[in-house]
């Protein structure tokens, strides 16, 4: 297995994924190559990350992370549950409309800019995106009021998806002070040493 990866979030969440069940594989950091006609072949989106596994090419976290789980049996994607499959959709989902545009913006002024040199974040830009992520903190929060993860009473990909941009909160001046139990879930999160170091440099020969 292969799995194509830059430093960003989306390959953040499988990269930690794969760790944390402990998946043999072979790490591509493809860099500044994504644009190339040998990554368009196996992704035409020109996006990590991307795993190639025998036949099969996947790109999309979500669907390589249910992927890993149905291969490895792992509970994180239910997949002989349906109705837990519907609650871990209905939360990939609204992450993908809701809550990664709304902190989207604060990662990328902070992380994005500096990982790529795209220069110094432009705080004022992030002023007018303020009301729209407190917007939809307040229904994570709300949410998470009596619950230790995002979906299903348990660890799922849903909390890799919905954690991995706003993870780095503090360093990114999102303003989440105001929602503790979004705080909570998220330094739980870190306490699992896949997700505080995901990254192949950092992971042990395992990887």
């Amino acid at each position: 297995m292969k799995i194509y990866w830059i430093k960003a979030q989306a390959p953040r969440r499988v990269l930690a994924l794969v760790k944390h069940l402990g998946v043999q594989a072979e790490f591509v950091d493809i860099g500044r190559e994504l644009k190339t006609p040998e990554f368009a072949a196996l992704n035409p989106n020109l996006k990590a990350p991307v795993l190639v596994d025998g036949d099969t090419v996947l790109w999309e976290s979500s669907a390589i992370m249910a992927y890993l789980c149905v291969r490895e049996s792992c509970d994180m994607w239910p997949a002989r549950n349906p109705p837990e499959q519907v609650e871990v959709l209905r939360w990939l989902s609204w992450n993908d409309c809701h809550w990664a545009p709304a902190v989207g913006p604060f990662y990328f002024e902070h992380i994005v800019k500096r990982t790529f040199g795209f220069g110094k974040p432009d705080r004022a830009a992030l002023i007018d995106k303020v009301p729209n992520l407190k917007t939809f903190a307040a229904v994570l929060d709300g949410h998470l009021k009596s619950r230790t993860a995002v979906a299903c009473d348990r660890l799922t990909i849903a909390d890799f998806a919905l954690a991995s941009m706003a993870t780095d909160w503090r360093e990114t001046e999102m303003p989440l002070d105001a929602f503790p139990n979004i705080v909570r879930w998220l330094d739980g999160l870190m306490r699992l040493p896949a997700w505080a170091e995901p990254w192949p440099d950092l992971q042990s020969a395992a990887a």
